[in-house]
């Protein structure tokens, strides 16, 4: 059975590995062969967003295009919240319309995105990315209909082990995103948490890989 990697910035190729690797409209590489496009807040750039959503919508049509993302809200950042949300809302529309899951980078602004869930009726899985909150948050996500992915963090915070043990084992990905660790660390340890063995750990998320992307043949 293979690995499944929710987010990586890094193309491995590995065989072992099936990886969701994150482009960008403006430096789509067409190399990769499955992927997440979407515009990350921290990019928008409002002289090309026409093309760039453009670019989405052609690749969202293609089943290489697993999902959409990383897109989202962040509210530590300098570009206004309400032009944020406006281009996330016309990506939501497009993961609606092309069935994909949505993989969102959501920093500080869990409230706004279970708003705009319930307000849009989104019925596309939705994925937040990098988990790195505590127990209570955690559960809000899970009883509005979220799943939760855990890398960076869980291997760099000893606190997440709470967090990621009371998360279900139908509603939770892994990931490596940007860092140096390998996929295998992150399942590793995510299995010491579960007190499972790995194989059963990469059992349980090949099937939530199966039912969010709609998959009818398992990672294998």
């Amino acid at each position: 059975m293979k690995y499944f990697n929710l987010h990586t910035h890094k193309f491995t190729n590995s065989p072992e590995v099936l990886e969701l690797v994150n482009q960008y409209p403006w430096e789509f590489d067409v190399a990769i062969p499955n992927y997440s496009i979407g515009i990350h807040p921290w990019y928008i750039n409002t002289n090309r967003l026409e093309s760039d959503l453009k670019i989405i919508e052609d690749k969202l049509q293609l089943n290489v295009c697993l999902a959409l993302g990383e897109c989202g809200l962040d509210k530590r950042i300098e570009i206004p919240l309400a032009l944020q949300i406006e281009v996330f809302e016309k990506q939501i529309e497009f993961a609606e319309k092309y069935q994909k899951p949505l993989v969102l980078h959501l920093v500080a602004a869990f409230d706004e995105l279970i708003a705009i869930k319930k307000r849009l009726k989104i019925k596309v899985p939705i994925v937040i990315h990098g988990f790195s909150k505590n127990e209570q948050v955690a559960k809000q996500l899970i009883d509005n209909g979220f799943y939760l992915s855990f890398g960076k963090y869980l291997l760099r915070n000893p606190d997440m082990e709470t967090v990621f043990k009371s998360v279900p084992n139908d509603r939770f990905f892994l990931e490596t995103d940007t860092i140096e660790e390998t996929l295998e660390e992150v399942y590793t340890l995510a299995a010491k948490y579960k007190n499972i063995k790995i194989e059963d750990l990469i059992e349980i998320v090949n099937t939530n890989f199966s039912t969010v992307f709609k998959s009818k043949n398992p990672i294998i």
